[in-house]
């Protein structure tokens, strides 16, 4: 076992299994409904949609406090008092629990903190992908760690496109005409993942199965992405038709793994059901 320990939030979409199989140690960000706050991951996603659907409006979301950070680092601290730990932070321009985590880090010379500068899948094709480094290099340093999470987060890819604007707009990311614009002409924005940002790029028109297609198609060759893994994201609502016209993407491009991860809260209440995203390296 590696002497480093992996620290990510809820919010990079790793799901329980992975987390465990990877060891990686999860700290929850959070959503609220109306008057009550929950952990992200300790209800089902489908409780989003609902709760949209039967109230008009949209939970809001939060990220990691300094008492969660606070809490897992003395719990893991307690378990493993000769571990370093590495947190590969969630995008600190989007939350704020990159900050936390520096806050909760003070006088704990056990802890290093790097921003990701991603997001949702991005960051867990990240993290996952140090955990495998990790493992198969069990002596590595903190010094060598935080330079290999370096490079690894330089070369780190996400975009995803929602199904429609409806949560962005609920949550006030998009103008109303944008949103009436892009029901009439059928068009469904690129968003991609740029130094931490959340930006719209090229648009796509028609139906999502022939969106997600040409986007698999496009931002491959765009960022030459390596060909050995990519990772799919989606919220709960993706249809079949999408699922496997991504993987038959995937395959045409000559991805040799295709991997699928179901977000979480977070991402959900903000791209809405039916969103689809993926992640990789670019050489």
């Amino acid at each position: 076992m590696s002497s480093i320990i992996l620290v990510a939030e809820t919010g990079a979409d790793i799901s329980p299994e992975m987390a465990s199989q990877y060891g990686i140690h999860l700290v929850p960000m959070h959503v609220i409904f109306g008057d009550s706050t929950m952990d992200d991951g300790s209800f089902p996603v489908e409780k989003i949609p609902e709760y949209y659907h039967q109230n008009g409006k949209l939970p809001s979301t939060s990220g990691c406090a300094p008492e969660d950070f606070f809490k897992a680092y003395d719990e893991l601290h307690e378990k493993y008092p000769e571990a370093q730990f590495l947190h590969l932070a969630y995008s600190a321009i989007t939350t704020c629990s990159y900050q936390s985590s520096v806050i909760a880090s003070e006088e704990r010379d056990y802890v290093t903190i790097i921003d990701t500068q991603q997001v949702s899948a991005g960051q867990a094709n990240v993290v996952i992908k140090m955990a495998e480094i990790l493992k198969e290099n069990p002596d590595m340093t903190m010094d060598q760690a935080v330079e290999t999470a370096k490079d690894l987060i330089n070369h780190a890819k996400m975009c995803f496109v929602p199904d429609n604007l409806e949560f962005l707009r609920a949550g006030g990311r998009v103008s109303n005409v944008a949103f009436l614009g892009s029901r009439i002409l059928n068009l469904h924005p690129c968003i991609e993942i740029l130094d931490g940002k959340l930006v719209a790029t090229k648009k796509y028109r028609g139906k999502m199965a022939k969106v997600i297609t040409k986007m698999v198609k496009d931002y491959s060759e765009k960022y030459n992405l390596k060909r050995d893994r990519i990772w799919f994201v989606h919220t709960v609502g993706l249809s079949d038709d999408v699922r496997k016209a991504a993987e038959k993407a995937a395959e045409e491009c000559g991805f040799a793994s295709v991997q699928w991860i179901l977000a979480g809260g977070v991402i959900t209440t903000h791209g809405g059901p039916a969103a689809i995203g993926f992640a990789g390296f670019s050489n």
